[in-house]
C-alpha cells in the first residue's frame, strides 16, 4: 500500500479505528512532527481531542539517521543497547546526544502547547499516532512514558512499520492497527508518494485547529444541556 501523503493515511488509518469515534473517553495524540497530520485525521474523523506526545530520537553520531535509543516527555529514555554496544557508542556520546535532543524537546514542546496544558490522559483511552514506525525504539520510549501518565488503554496507530518491529511492540500496548506491515521495509518515506518534511508552523496550525473545533463542540454542547434544562424547568 503505498500512501499519497499524511493526509491520506490518516483518513485511512482512521477507518480502522471507528470503534473509537464519538467516545468521551478517547484522545488522540500524534508524534510531532510527521505523525501530526496523520493524527489530526484521525482525531477529526473520531470527533476526539487532538494533542502532541513529544519524542525524540537519539542518533548515532556520524549516522544520525540511525537510532540508538529515544527520549519522550515524562524523562523515559530508552536505549537500545545492541546497537550501543555494537558501535561502540561511548557514555559521553549517549549523554550529549540525550542532552541536545531534550533541549530540542522542550523547544518544541513550549511552541507547540504556548498556553495550553497537556490533555489529561489519567484514566483515557489513548490513541498514539505517527506516519509510520522502523525501529520501534521512539514508538517505546513514548509507550513506556505514556504509562507512567496512568492512562486505561494505549492503542498504539501507524499506517505503516516492518512485521518485526511490530510483533516487538504489540506486548507493549493493548492494541497496535497498522494498515501495512511489510517485511522488506527500507524506512517509512518508501510507502509515501508526498514524504516532504512537516514544519512546526504546520503543526501549530493542526493543532488551533483541532483545539478550536473542540471548543466549539463543548460550546454546542453547553448550549444544548442549557435549553434542555430550560424545557425541563419549564
Amino acid at each position: 500500500m503505498i500512501f499519497a501523503n499524511r493526509t491520506q493515511a490518516g483518513q485511512r488509518l482512521a477507518q480502522q479505528l471507528g470503534k473509537y469515534a464519538d467516545r468521551d473517553d478517547v484522545l488522540v495524540l500524534g508524534a510531532p512532527r510527521g505523525g501530526a497530520p496523520v493524527a489530526f485525521e484521525v482525531a477529526k474523523a473520531l470527533s476526539a481531542p487532538l494533542d502532541v506526545f513529544m519524542l525524540r530520537k537519539l542518533g548515532v553520531p556520524g549516522h544520525e539517521e540511525l537510532a540508538f535509543g529515544a527520549i519522550a516527555s515524562g524523562g523515559v529514555r530508552i536505549l537500545d543497547q545492541r546497537t550501543v554496544q555494537g558501535l561502540g557508542i561511548s557514555e559521553l556520546d549517549i549523554e550529549r546526544t540525550t542532552r541536545a535532543e531534550k533541549q530540542e524537546l522542550e523547544r518544541r514542546e513550549a511552541l507547540y502547547r504556548k498556553e495550553h496544558p497537556p490533555l489529561d490522559v489519567v484514566g483515557m483511552t489513548v490513541i498514539l499516532v505517527d506516519d509510520g514506525i522502523a525501529t520501534g525504539s521512539t514508538m517505546l520510549a513514548a509507550i513506556r512514558a505514556l504509562r507512567q501518565m496512568k492512562p486505561a488503554r494505549i492503542v498504539v496507530a501507524v499506517p505503516v512499520a516492518p512485521s518485526h518491529t511490530c510483533r516487538k511492540l504489540e506486548p507493549e500496548v493493548d492494541e497496535l492497527v497498522c494498515l501495512e506491515m511489510p517485511t522488506h521495509f527500507y524506512g517509512v518515506g518508501q510507502f509515501y508518494m508526498d514524504f516532504s518534511q512537516v514544519s512546526d508552523a504546520e503543526v501549530t496550525k493542526l493543532l488551533n485547529i483541532a483545539r478550536g473545533a473542540a471548543k466549539q463542540a463543548r460550546n454546542g454542547n453547553g448550549k444544548q444541556r442549557s435549553a434542555a434544562a430550560r424545557k425541563t424547568a419549564a
